[in-house]
Formats: C-alpha cells, sequence, structure tokens
C-alpha cells in the first residue's frame, strides 16, 4: 500500500503520516527530509545558496543511510536549514537528481532500522503528483498561513530556539510562494486527492477522517 501525504509546511501532514504510519505498519517517508539533506550539507560547507552545482552534487551523492545520519544535526529541523532546504528544492537538478531515490523507495521500502516493510507513507508537497502518481491512497493537508506560523514558532519555542512569530509568518509565506511559483512542479493537490484544512481541526479529528477513507479503500479490494 502506497499513501501520500502532501501540503504546505506546518499543515500537519508529518503528525499524521507518522499516526498512519505506525497505526497500518508501513515504512514513513518524510521526502522534505532529502532537501533538508541537501540544503544542510550546503550551510556546513559553506556553500553559497545561489550555487546550484554544488547542490547538484550534494544531492547526486546523497544517500538514505546519509540522510539519516544528517538528520540528527541541529541545524536538520532549524529555521536556518528549513529555509536552505526550500532553497535548493526549488532547483530543477537537484529535483532531478533526488526525486529517483525517492520512486525507488516504494519499490523496497524499509523501516529506519532498515526491515522490510509491506508499504510506505510519503509525506511531502507533490508525492501524489510527481514522486507517485500512482499512490492507492492520497492526502492533500492545508491551513491558514497564520495557524501554519503559530504552530511552528511554538515548535521552535519547545525547542529553545529563539526567533519571533513575525519571522516564522515571513518565513512561511516566503516557502508558500517558492512551492507555488516553481518551475518544475509547483505545489498543488493530485486531482485524485482528499484534501483537508486542519485550520479548525485537531490531529485526532483529521486522523479519524483519513483512517475511514483507508480501510474503506482496504475493503474494496477484499470484495
Amino acid at each position: 500500500m502506497i499513501i501520500t501525504i502532501d501540503g504546505p509546511a506546518a499543515a500537519g501532514k508529518g503528525t499524521l503520516a507518522r499516526a498512519l504510519a505506525a497505526k497500518y505498519g508501513l515504512a514513513y517517508f518524510d521526502t522534505g527530509m532529502v532537501y533538508r539533506a541537501v540544503g544542510l550539507q550546503m550551510l556546513l560547507n559553506q556553500n553559497n545558496a545561489d550555487d546550484e552545482k554544488a547542490a547538484e552534487t550534494y544531492a547526486k551523492n546523497l544517500t538514505f543511510p546519509l540522510m539519516i545520519q544528517l538528520s540528527e544535526h541541529p541545524d536538520f529541523r532549524s529555521a536556518k536549514g528549513g529555509k536552505a532546504a526550500s532553497i535548493v528544492s526549488a532547483y530543477p537538478s537537484v529535483r532531478k537528481a533526488l526525486l529517483k531515490m525517492q520512486q525507488d523507495f516504494a519499490l523496497n521500502p524499509v523501516f529506519k532500522d532498515g526491515t522490510p516493510a509491506h508499504g510506505v507513507i510519503y509525506d511531502g508537497r507533490d508525492t501524489g503528483t510527481v514522486v507517485c502518481p500512482q499512490a492507492d491512497v492520497k492526502f492533500f493537508i492545508t491551513a491558514s498561513s497564520e495557524v501554519r506560523a503559530l504552530r511552528r514558532y511554538k515548535e521552535f519555542q519547545e525547542k529553545g530556539i529563539e526567533i519571533s512569530y513575525d519571522e516564522v509568518l515571513k518565513d512561511v509565506k516566503a516557502r508558500d510562494e517558492r512551492d507555488a511559483t516553481r518551475a518544475s512542479s509547483p505545489m498543488k493537490p493530485a486531482e485524485d486527492a482528499v484534501i483537508f484544512d486542519t485550520s479548525e481541526l485537531n490531529i485526532e479529528e483529521v486522523l479519524q477522517k483519513a483512517c475511514h477513507l483507508i480501510d474503506s479503500w482496504q475493503k474494496k479490494l477484499e470484495k
């Protein structure tokens, strides 16, 4: 079973994806990690964010174990790391280099410890339209920019990261603009995706709705 969950930053897609992966025993692939891994390498090696060639080189040499290793770095999930990831993800050469890695994972999905899984849940921005358009179930999770910025701001506060709400909101809006206007594949819901606006919904409500749809799909296969 392949499930894709797309949407903008801090909409709640990651929380939903992890919950569904645990419930249905599926591997979890956060596709944003590949871009964060490349972005972090740019930061660690002091490359200019505009150096597309350097970003492409890192992308071509990225492996799953290296991505997991880089994910342990403090800046991997920081605001600075997120900005770098968003910038490199806009480069067509980087997206092309990383796309095959993401697509191949669906053929042989594994859990974080390397053991085989019988399916995968993709968490990203265009997994249902570009990475796995053949997915069995597709979701698109969204929320207002203000709500998403507040969620991200609270996450940073809990981690002890000093940043203002206005800075987070500015970054969220900038990332939305880049995602919406990138030439390679502007972020948008797949035609057959189920859309959830989480501005007024909590995770339990979204999870319940998603499980109902997945269970309905599984029952159809059994008939």
